[in-house]
């Protein structure tokens, strides 16, 4: 099996949509990739000042640094500083991206596989240096991810889409999240692709979706936008028979929102 190290930017995750995540999941998809983990570095800010006035915030930090480490993460906080800039305003400064970029090349000497958690694009460097080493470097990322970091990557993987990695806004019901793939112009249906595994070929791309099954309903021309856009779908998957699915009660995934 491959020795595999995670490497999270944790911040921005969280900024981009990733609040929230269930972070043993994380781990489940790096040993669905035949890997035997052997590192797993979680960095984010830490405002220690702020912690130590504010008892309700402390408490909030530590809880969630808490469930980090219970599910199996090194944790790597990078304290917040404060500056004041020419203007008199308050900047405040915490980033981990130089301290996760060294850690990555010095420890994937002993790694055959990397997962890197961030849309940053400042880790396209990072992830050729990597690759040039023979390791296989696979992306975890939400929201507002580098096109070109995407493409580098071996296999990029939508925080979005990873089955039970995000919790739904429907609580007691098991919904899907898919992206539309196929669709013709003019047509009021399409094919969305969903996951249903872990494993980087475990996706269902038969998954018929029409128009009149979104709520509010929708017209053809906005199934091609979605389609165009990447818009990411949230579902009720019906089977309709072997490997077929129908998209009912569809609804666009709105992160901000959830």
């Amino acid at each position: 099996m491959l020795k595999a190290g995670i490497f999270l930017d944790v911040d921005n995750l969280s900024f981009n949509g990733g609040w929230g995540m269930r972070y043993s999941v994380i781990r489940d998809l790096v040993s669905a990739q035949d890997t035997t983990i052997v590192r797993a570095n979680a960095y984010l800010a830490a405002d220690f000042d702020r912690e130590e006035f504010d008892h309700e915030y402390r408490m909030r930090s530590e809880e969630y640094r808490n469930a980090m480490r219970r599910a199996g993460f090194h944790l790597i906080l990078k304290p917040v500083k404060r500056y004041f800039n020419d203007d008199g305003d308050t900047v405040v400064k915490a980033n981990a991206d130089l301290d996760l970029a060294v850690d990555a090349l010095l420890q994937s000497e002993n790694l055959d596989y990397v997962l890197i958690g961030t849309g940053d694009g400042d880790f396209l460097r990072l992830v050729r240096a990597l690759q040039n080493r023979g390791k296989r470097v696979d992306l975890l990322s939400f929201d507002n991810t580098s096109s070109e970091l995407r493409r580098e990557v071996d296999n990029s993987f939508s925080g979005f889409l990873v089955p039970g990695l995000m919790p739904s806004r429907f609580d007691n019901k098991r919904r899907e999240r898919g992206i539309i793939y196929s669709v013709k112009e003019g047509r009021e249906y399409g094919f969305v692709n969903m996951r249903t595994g872990l494993g980087v070929g475990e996706v269902q791309s038969n998954v018929f979706c029409h128009v009149n099954d979104f709520e509010p309903k929708i017209v053809s021309d906005q199934l091609m936008r979605y389609k165009r856009e990447g818009v990411i779908l949230e579902f009720d998957a019906i089977e309709q028979g072997p490997d077929k699915y129908k998209a009912e009660n569809i609804q666009v995934f709105d992160w901000k929102n959830r």
